[in-house]
């Protein structure tokens, strides 16, 4: 039957997209925004049952339903563009210009765009039958499904072989392992992300992913599915190793869906997809192919920056205009388990007299390149392992001139990015929708004036498809504000449009007490990654309750969800308070025998702590009982709170101490553990002149002198070192603790999310001085208000694994697995010094290794 509403009409010309992923949802937007005069009638057709949605994001569908859905939605709202789901395309007659659903729906058609985008391949082998993709919606539900089915059936975590180390493989393995599979990878190529990554990237990612906990089956492929019972078991490798399996997901790349060009006789790519030139079109005319169906000098590709182009492409085309497809843009950016990963331009080094300039430290996990032209002027290119933060600034920096020494762009060195590369107009900043650095500056500066992050990503499109260039967008943003003499917006994110001061302020006075009441307030959407953790913290200090109570857990970070820090293995590390340093033989003891017990790596901290790494998510409770029995507290270790208070041996012991340092480090550490604050806070305290516990190093530095304390702040380690300033002199005991109060309280109300007390002092208008006039002067007579403020967290402080220890359900979260705690899969350990670390790949190989009880995954949850 024919379709009434795309009957031919001499008034429009008929737009028939075939498809309906990302590709096509970027015509159909594009073709309403720019048709104002609607002589176009725009029918997608999808065989999927969704709307378009983020094939990007797929694997966030894996913690549970995410509406992926691809904004904006408003084009499906008019009559001239309509969006069919659930059906697909059989047959097209180009004579009749007609096209026919498997529903026998006809459609007429004066134009024809292909969007049929691609499937994952599955090599022809024995056992094929039972392997599974990672493409689609309805694939990871499926998976999610099965692997918990697994868990269930056979009481331990499901065994997953993932097919493919490149960008999807990676994403799939890393995305089933956080469901608590035991996950494998088994590459064809001699290092992970071989496409993408020279060998010393690929073999630094292959380290973090093994430390994951990911087994990686380098260099060879699977040959057979092995199969008993009708059921997937292992898998066969083509170097003649059998891994056990009982789910394998094949992600080794993409196979176009060009079937009906075929079927219409259009000239096909050399590996298969449908021809097109520069204008998008194929060898037949009103035939256009986007997205990855779409073969590009012989090419298809998987990438979102190029299919968005090609469609805006078809749309200016369409349109009338004379627009051209120029390139693809290889840059890719990853994050799996917390590892970043990004490479761009001639990442591989590829043009002739290029140079590479290497930053390389295996111990850390870190690997920084950037490739530039044979005079070291020129980028051409870079790739980041372990550390990814330079790529937002540097690749729209690809082709252009550096100011200065290429090394100085490597962050992981320690090195400061030089301030004098102000990005040229043609700089491409998100390269998702091809938007120039020259288009943000037009719109800030445009008759809409787009001066609020939020307002500029919807006008521009920068930054709405995988968000990576999110921090340069806004750095753009606020260059051409202070250009102008605008004020800068302190929105904490788009979200929160007022800043943490203002939020903490709001929450303080309204008496919020939730996430919900204050975005229902104060806020608008779900939040994000910026204000959910802010939001924590603020709730935190100002109430003092349980941080994981109340739906606050899904506001955490990682390690204070799991109250301890997540090491490179996927293991946790557990940091007991040992308030100033000072610890009885009996709790030495304690912390030995757990660290035996346990089978735990110790390390004496430069904070005067001892660290026991290598706990399983599951030990935490029994680890933290003994230790809880024995006196101990929680360290903090993994909050923005105070860490510890380092101290001398003062005037107990020493001959040159002049005041009892110890005595105060205790005092001041009791008084401050566990208060919430926007980053880490660390204190010293030196029983005289000679500084022997650093204090000018730290956030709160106290330096006793003949008649009492002298008191530093905003000293901060880390890439930003600086010195403490000198606040007040000759303190007695219980005024050092005021001042100490009111400082402490005004920096956790007004510094910005994640600041440093020392980059707090600076933004503040006066600087020290000004935190001198408030704290000492009580200029805004906030003291009695500050003192007060810090005197409730001291009356009610609780430690937090105390309180877990005493709570069931509380106790829940560190399962290991529904349905038997005590599973876990197994690491390689080595030993060395006496004690065991994580092995590398190569003494694994060498059978230097041995294995012990390795990571676990929180149980899936509201809260969990």
């Amino acid at each position: 039957m024919s379709d009434p509403a795309t009957a031919p009409d001499s008034r429009v010309r008929d737009v028939l997209v075939v498809g309906a992923g990302p590709a096509a949802h970027r015509l159909a937007d594009s073709l309403h925004a720019r048709d104002t005069d609607r002589s176009l009638r725009v029918t997608v057709v999808g065989e999927e049952p969704w709307h378009p949605y983020d094939r990007v994001a797929l694997s966030t569908r894996l913690a549970g339903e995410v509406d992926l859905t691809l904004q904006p939605t408003t084009m499906w709202d008019d009559e001239h563009v309509r969006l069919v789901v659930g059906e697909r395309i059989e047959a097209v007659d180009p004579a009749a210009r007609t096209a026919t659903t498997d529903a026998g729906r006809v459609l007429h058609w004066d134009e024809l765009v292909l969007a049929t985008g691609s499937s994952a391949p599955v090599p022809d082998l024995p056992g094929a039958e039972h392997a599974r993709v990672y493409r689609t919606i309805d694939d990871v539900d499926a998976l999610v499904a099965e692997i918990a089915e697994i868990a269930h059936d056979r009481g331990r975590p499901a065994r997953v072989v993932v097919a493919g180390g490149g960008l999807l493989g990676l994403e799939a393995a890393g995305g089933l392992a956080r469901l608590g599979a035991e996950a494998a990878i088994v590459h064809s190529g001699r290092w992970l992300m071989s496409a993408q990554l020279d060998e010393g990237a690929g073999r630094a990612l292959g380290r973090l992913i093994s430390a994951q906990g990911l087994a990686l089956h380098l260099g060879t492929r699977p040959a057979a599915i092995e199969v008993e019972g009708g059921r997937a078991t292992g898998v066969l490798l083509g170097d003649g190793n059998l891994v056990d399996a009982d789910v394998v997901v094949f992600a080794i790349g993409i196979r176009p869906r060009d079937e009906l060009g075929r079927a219409l006789g259009l000239e096909l790519g050399e590996r298969g997809g449908v021809a097109i030139d520069r204008t998008c079109r194929s060898s037949a005319a009103n035939i256009w192919a986007i997205g990855e169906v779409a073969s590009f000098e012989g090419r298809c590709t998987g990438l979102v920056a190029p299919a968005n182009a090609m469609a805006e492409v078809v749309a200016d085309r369409l349109l009338g205009g004379s627009a051209e497809f120029s390139d693809v843009d290889d840059a890719t950016k990853l994050k799996l388990s917390g590892v970043d990963v990004a490479s761009f331009g001639d990442a591989l080094a590829a043009t002739v007299g290029a140079l590479e300039v290497v930053y390389a430290d295996p111990a850390r996990g870190l690997y920084q390149k950037l490739v530039v032209t044979d005079d070291a002027k020129t980028l051409l290119g870079g790739i980041f392992v372990g550390d990814a933060e330079p790529y937002a600034s540097l690749r729209p920096l690809l082709g252009t001139t550096l100011s200065a020494e290429p090394a100085a762009y490597l962050s992981a060195a320690g090195a400061e990015p030089p301030a004098g590369d102000e990005l040229p107009d043609a700089a491409l900043v998100c390269a998702c929708n091809n938007v120039t650095a020259g288009t943000i500056r037009g719109a800030v500066h445009g008759p809409d004036g787009c001066t609020e992050l939020g307002a500029l990503k919807t006008c521009t499109r920068a930054g709405t498809q995988c968000g990576s260039c999110v921090p340069l967008v806004k750095k753009l943003l606020e260059g051409e504000l202070r250009k102008t003499g605008v004020a800068i917006s302190r929105a904490l994110c788009e979200h929160i449009p007022i800043s943490r001061q203002e939020l903490f302020d709001s929450v303080r006075v309204l008496g919020l007490t939730s996430f919900d009441d204050i975005m229902a307030r104060l806020g608008t959407g779900r939040g994000c990654d910026v204000c959910k953790p802010a939001i924590a913290s603020i709730l935190a200090a100002e109430h003092g309750s349980y941080i994981l109570d109340a739906g606050r857990g899904t506001l955490q970070d990682t390690n204070d969800r799991a109250m301890a820090n997540m090491q490179k293995d996927g293991t946790y590390s557990v940091v007991p308070r040992i308030p100033a340093g000072e610890i009885t033989p009996d709790k030495l003891a304690v912390i030995a025998e757990v660290a035996m017990e346990f089978g735990l790596y110790t390390k004496i901290t430069g904070g005067q702590r001892i660290d026991l790494f290598g706990a399983r998510l599951d030990q935490l409770p029994d680890i933290w009982k003994r230790l809880v029995d024995a006196g101990f507290e929680s360290g903090q270790a993994y909050g923005k709170a105070l860490r510890n208070v380092k101290s001398c041996v003062g005037s107990t012991w020493c001959r040159y101490g002049v005041q009892d340092s110890v005595g105060m480090a205790i005092r001041l550490e009791l008084r401050y553990r566990g208060l919430r604050s926007p980053h880490k806070l660390k204190f010293g305290v030196s029983g005289c002149a000679r500084e022997c516990a650093e204090a000018r190093g730290k956030d709160v530095g106290v330096i006793a002198t003949e008649t009492g304390w002298n008191l530093y702040v905003g000293g901060n380690g880390g890439f930003q070192p600086a010195h403490a300033q000198l606040l007040a002199s000759d303190l007695d005991d219980e005024t050092l603790i005021r001042y100490i109060d009111r400082y402490l309280m005004y920096y956790i109300r007004t510094a910005d999310r994640l600041q440093r007390t020392a980059r707090w002092i600076e933004d503040l208008d006066g600087g020290l001085d000004h935190v001198r006039e408030v704290v000492v002067e009580d200029s805004l007579g906030l003291a009695e208000e500050l003192e007060a403020a810090v005197a409730r967290h001291v009356g009610g402080y609780e430690d937090e694994w105390a309180a877990t220890l005493a709570d069931p359900e509380r106790l829940r979260r560190f399962r290991a697995f529904v349905n038997e705690p005590s599973a876990a899969p197994q690491l390689a350990r080595v030993r060395e010094r006496g004690q065991l670390r994580p092995a590398t790949p190569e003494e694994q190989a060498r059978g230097e290794a041995v294995l012990v009880a390795g990571p676990t995954i929180p149980v899936r949850g509201s809260d969990a």
